[in-house]
């Protein structure tokens, strides 16, 4: 009996690590950048290569755009990855995982150095895109994602190929482990893409009019918050300066700070993270799958093509949000005079908690343990999906959170309307900054879900936030 016993609660255990293995597996992500038509491209690759042990990097390509047509850089990608090895084993000292350079020397490609579809066809082959395809045709069942920072020709000569030379049923396969973003339009091949390949799963604010998408919501200055975490000040201070070698080449804002970082953030592990389903939301921003209304886009003028859809795409989504302020006295935080609604707030939502995350790292280039900030871990007491009946208590506890750092940790539970089926905001019932809190399920005449997200912050510097989100379904009595 005890070793039947014993038997059940090993395999338990390993239930529970497999399941959790599979949860926390690394996301598989190609890099297609136009490097030195912007100094954004060079700072999103120095924080990019920040989190290169929690995403599995498997390409960084140079590429053309519509604002660099006959040059690509692979030169300046080696540049930053040769930094990258100066604070490696520095970087090894606060977590695991952060791969030799060498192995990310290895996977530096370049697409042609041509623009748009003059560089997609019959005898178009590239490193970049026979790279693509070798990598996807890996014995891998995790997804690809491809985030394009420019055009996107090198994955179109890569589906050009595929679908010229496998037969359908391998086209099909290869097609559903691809996930890409692009930051909007920056050649003619992305609509040759949607067009071309239906079933392609693809996140895009399309078009080219750059200020109305999300992802602009990185750098964008908003009336009513404070900004100063996307400040020149603040980036010398944080970033740049004193932080060795890798900071050091990261340039100054020329026309706007990190405008591609918005197509991987979403796939850091932070409690948050569900990249399989954008419109459920995360620091990368919130999208919903749709064909965009043509008569309501605006063009830009890069010169792209301003075409109607041809399907649906994941794209730009609304958020309502009213930010929590610090309360000098009494309750810890209260909720702000201002509520925000529009696209960008998806994303800007969270960008003093991603910037805190970057500036932590950057100190984990040169700091010893002792001397840096890590983020805290949040711990829940019941499950991350619960069931509950219309109009019924329910509880959610997180007292066993921890800090690595031995910091004091603060909490934060709100409901998000926008990511479940009930659209309505459920209030908590209870102060919103205890460890433990409860919530009245809404009265509800058909199966609804909700989704509440724990926000553990610890008081370190940078202070550093991690989250937890909880998907409740309310039954209808």
């Amino acid at each position: 009996m005890i070793k039947k016993i014993i038997f059940i609660m090993l395999s338990l255990i390993f239930s529970y690590h497999t399941l959790f293995a599979q949860v926390n597996q690394k996301n598989r992500m190609i890099v297609l950048t136009d490097i030195e038509a912007d100094p954004d491209d060079t700072q999103s690759i120095v924080r990019l290569l920040l989190y290169s042990n929690v995403i599995d990097l498997k390409g960084l390509i140079a590429t053309t755009s519509v604002w660099q047509k006959t040059r690509v850089a692979p030169e300046s990608i080696t540049k930053l990855v040769k930094a990258y090895s100066k604070v490696q084993p520095n970087l090894l000292k606060h977590e695991a995982g952060f791969p030799d350079a060498e192995a990310l020397l290895k996977i530096v490609k370049q697409g042609l150095p041509e623009y748009g579809m003059l560089g997609v066809g019959a005898g178009k082959d590239s490193e970049g895109s026979d790279w693509i395809i070798k990598t996807l045709e890996e014995n891998d069942p995790r997804p690809l994602w491809v985030s394009v920072w420019g055009g996107v020709n090198t994955l179109a000569q890569a589906l050009y190929k595929i679908k010229n030379t496998k037969s359908a049923s391998e086209t099909k396969q290869l097609i559903a482990k691809l996930r890409v973003y692009t930051i909007s339009d920056q050649d003619d091949s992305g609509i040759w893409i949607r067009a071309n390949f239906p079933d392609l799963f693809y996140i895009v604010s399309p078009g080219d009019d750059y200020g109305s998408a999300t992802w602009n919501a990185i750098n964008s200055i908003i009336d009513g918050i404070n900004n100063e975490e996307i400040s020149n000040k603040w980036l010398a201070h944080n970033i740049q300066q004193d932080h060795g070698p890798l900071g050091a080449l990261y340039p100054d804002v020329a026309y706007g700070m990190e405008g591609d970082t918005p197509s991987w953030l979403s796939l850091i592990p932070n409690g948050l993270d569900a990249p399989e389903h954008p419109d459920w939301g995360g620091w990368g921003g919130r999208y919903k799958l749709v064909k965009p209304d043509f008569a309501k886009q605006k063009k830009g003028g890069s010169g792209v093509p301003f075409e109607p859809e041809p399907r649906a795409i994941w794209t730009d989504a609304i958020d309502s949000y009213t930010p929590y302020l610090d309360n000098e006295y009494g309750r810890a935080v209260r909720k702000d005079s201002n509520t925000f609604t529009n696209n960008k707030v998806s994303l800007w939502r969270w960008r003093d908690d991603f910037q805190n995350d970057f500036a932590a790292r950057m100190d984990w280039c040169t700091k010893s343990y002792p001397e840096a900030n890590h983020p805290p871990v949040p711990v829940l007491n019941q499950p991350e999906q619960m069931t509950v009946k219309s109009g019924e208590g329910f509880a959610m506890d997180a007292s066993g959170s921890t800090d690595p750092d031995g910091d004091n940790l603060s909490y934060l539970w709100f409901n998000y309307p926008e990511a479940g089926s009930y659209k309505d905001l459920i209030k908590i019932d209870s102060a919103e900054n205890l460890h433990s809190v409860w919530v009245i399920a809404p009265k509800v005449d058909k199966r609804e879900t909700a989704h509440f997200i724990l926000k553990v912050t610890d008081k370190g510097s940078p202070q550093l936030s991690r989250y937890q989100r909880i998907i409740v379904n309310i039954e209808p009595n």
